[in-house]
Order: C-alpha cells, then sequence, then structure tokens
C-alpha cells in the first residue's frame, strides 16, 4: 500500500500541500486540468523552483485579481463542487473540509454554518488549494497519511474579521485532538486551509511510520523564517506488510469513594463513545486507602467525549492526558465455514507479511449459545486453522 509522512517542521498550508505533491511528481497538466473544471474566473497559477535556506521546492502560487472575488457561503462551494468535473470522492473529501470549516467558523462567530460567509477560505486560492491537494493525494494513489505533530506560531495575524491572535481560533478548533506544539517563531505556522486538510485526510499525527521511500517533495513557503527553511516536505513510499503506526490518546484518573458497582457501567459507556480499550487497575492511594485507576486508550478525537463520560460517571475530580504513539499489526475481520456454519474470525497480519487467525470472542459464544458447545472447544476448532 503506498502511504505519505507530512513532515511539518515548518507548519503547514494549503498551496504548501499542493507544491510538496507537485514536487514529488504529481503531474502539473493533470492538476491543471481538475482546477480548470471548477470553472472559477479571476486567477492564474505560477509553479516554480524556489529555495529556502539552500533547499530547494516547488512553489505553488496563486495569485488573484482582487476585483473579481467575491465571499462564498458553504453552498456556493457545494454548488461549485458540484458542477466540476471530479471524481466522486474528491467531491466529497472537498465537501466536507469545507463544511467542517463552515461549522468551526459558525461557532466562532456564532451564527450557523449556513450563513457563515467565507473570506479568506472562501477565497478562489483557498478553493484551488484544497481541490488540489486532495485530487493530488488521489492522482499519486496514496491511501494512507501521516502527519508529523504540528508547530505552532504566534503574534497576530491581519484578517477580514480585523486582527486576530495566532494560531487563528480556526486553526485551533480544526486541531482539536491532534499533537501540537510551540514552534518559538512568531508567525503564523499553520493555516486554516492546512489545518483542516490535514485534520480530514491524516490516519494518524505522531512520528514516521516504517515505508521503503519511493518519493520525496519539498513545498515552498511564501514567506522565509527566521531560524529555518519554510518548506513542506513529503515522503511517499510503500508500508511494511502487517506495521502500522498510529496516535492514541490515552486517559487516566484514579479514584477511592467510587461504588465499585458503577464500574460496569462505565465501562459500556466508555465502549460505546469510542474507547479503544478500558482498564480497572487495583492502586493504594493516599491516607493508605485503597482505589481503582481508570485507563482508556481512544482516538484523540474522542478526548472530549470520554472525559466528559469520566466527570459525569465517576466521583474523580480531573482526568489526566497524554498521546502516545502505538504501532499495531494489520487486522480484519473474514468468514470461514466452521461444522456449526459461517463463523466470524479475526485475520491478523504479521511484520514478516505471513497471516494467522484468531477466534472472535462475540461469534464463538454465539456458537456456544445456539448449539449448546463449550465455549474452548469453539475456540480450540479455529485456533487449529492456523497448523
Amino acid at each position: 500500500m503506498k502511504i505519505a509522512y507530512l513532515d511539518c517542521f515548518s507548519g503547514i498550508s494549503g498551496d504548501m500541500f499542493v507544491g510538496a505533491l507537485l514536487d514529488a511528481g504529481l503531474p502539473l497538466h493533470d492538476l491543471d486540468e481538475c482546477l480548470q473544471s471548477l470553472q472559477l474566473k479571476g486567477y492564474h497559477i505560477q509553479v516554480r523552483r524556489e529555495a529556502r535556506r539552500g533547499i530547494f521546492g516547488t512553489r505553488f502560487a496563486v495569485t488573484l485579481d482582487k476585483e473579481a472575488q467575491v465571499p462564498r457561503g458553504i453552498n456556493d462551494i457545494r454548488s461549485i463542487l458540484e458542477l466540476a468535473d471530479l471524481e466522486g470522492q474528491i467531491r466529497e473529501k472537498c465537501t466536507r473540509i469545507f463544511e467542517d470549516l463552515a461549522k468551526v467558523e459558525g461557532n466562532i462567530h456564532n451564527v450557523p454554518p449556513e450563513e457563515v460567509h467565507f473570506h479568506e477560505i472562501g477565497a478562489v486560492d483557498s478553493i484551488v488549494d484544497i481541490v488540489g491537494a486532495v485530487y493530488g493525494i488521489q492522482r499519486l494513489g496514496i491511501q494512507a497519511i501521516y502527519v508529523s505533530a504540528l508547530p505552532m506560531g504566534s503574534g497576530f495575524t491581519e484578517s477580514a474579521h480585523g486582527r486576530i491572535p495566532l494560531p487563528a481560533p480556526a486553526t485551533l478548533a480544526l486541531l482539536r485532538g491532534v499533537p501540537v506544539f510551540d514552534s518559538g517563531v512568531d508567525r503564523e505556522m499553520v493555516t486554516p486551509t492546512g489545518a483542516a486538510l490535514v485534520k480530514a485526510l491524516a490516519t494518524s499525527f505522531g512520528v514516521m511510520p516504517p515505508m521503503a521511500i519511493l518519493e520525496v517533495g519539498y513545498g515552498a513557503g511564501k514567506r522565509d523564517l527566521p531560524d529555518r527553511p519554510n518548506l513542506l516536505r513529503i515522503l511517499i513510499g510503500e508500508d511494511r506488510p502487517g506495521a502500522q503506526l498510529d496516535t492514541v490518546i490515552v486517559l487516566e484518573s484514579n479514584v477511592d469513594d467510587m461504588n465499585p458497582e458503577w464500574t460496569g457501567y462505565l465501562m459500556e459507556r466508555l465502549f460505546a463513545a469510542g474507547a479503544l480499550d478500558v482498564v480497572f487497575c487495583p492502586i493504594q492511594m493516599k491516607k493508605n486507602r485503597p482505589g481503582v485507576q481508570i485507563q482508556i486508550i481512544a482516538p484523540p478525537d474522542h478526548k472530549e467525549a470520554l472525559t466528559e463520560i469520566l466527570f459525569r460517571e465517576t466521583t474523580t475530580l480531573g482526568v489526566r492526558f497524554r498521546y502516545s504513539e502505538r504501532r499495531v499489526l494489520q487486522r480484519s475481520f473474514i468468514e470461514v465455514e466452521s461444522p456449526w456454519g459461517t463463523i466470524k474470525v479475526k485475520r491478523v497480519v504479521r511484520t514478516d507479511g505471513s497471516q494467522y487467525l484468531l477466534p472472535e470472542y462475540e461469534a464463538c459464544r454465539e456458537i456456544a449459545l445456539r448449539t449448546g458447545r463449550p465455549l474452548r472447544e469453539i475456540f480450540s476448532w479455529v485456533t487449529a486453522l492456523n497448523k
């Protein structure tokens, strides 16, 4: 499977994303045909090689005719995408990105998403950047995107609403659940367009996944930065069979005054809200009181929902959290024929490419209850398939 890693050491913007894809082999002619189908006017594109601190990359610049630009709402952008000659998957992803932007902008300005009139994000250059990036990923055959933690800038920038702080409110709203850090740079490092793209397209955030590198591209940013090359680096390669990296959030809380009868219900609520794993560990707390540590592993964007459940359903007064990388084996579900009918089992791929099958508890339990056979007998039958 072809994958990509976005190394955002200088942040990310929409034009840097498209520039990196072009630098890594996206044909400019194909991109231009895609963008022409949008039937937008009042702009032209410049693509050129530029150096940032001695490293050359591709600069993708959209120059606007200011007189031809108008604010657009989400319905205007939906119409533009609907009329364009785009593959269904590309159109759907682009629409979702703009709908996410409309939602966060609506929350920030306290208006319904349909009443948001985009200024920066609804301009032609932002539409071109988003459609170009989504098309480029599809055209290059990239099936999964991994993104580094994102560096945040500081200071202020001018917007259609006046002077606003950095990171921009829309950027922060879009990056809920995404690992970020202070870059120490008094500039905008991650734009709302860049944030919207990675949040919608990324498989996970964190370290570089294992891969055999095929291409490396650099997208050049508009300005020079004081302490680093203003470039976005993309690495495109083939993933290693059986090895996948992703980022999870780990939530923890210690309690010593909670009715233990509540824990079963708590676990059900947490799994229903998207937890990947829930563990209760007996601990000895202050004043020598026996207690329990609640630990939850979940996708990063489930943080708020799971934290709210902990506050509502337990006696805890605080929740710790941290982001963690994990390496997991590829797995999928298949159906096989058994003496008791069709049974669902889990197929796992090792790092060397070999495969094995694991019993799926719920499927085995259903057969045991239906047939009266011992559960261990059904487990043993599935395990024997690996011999």
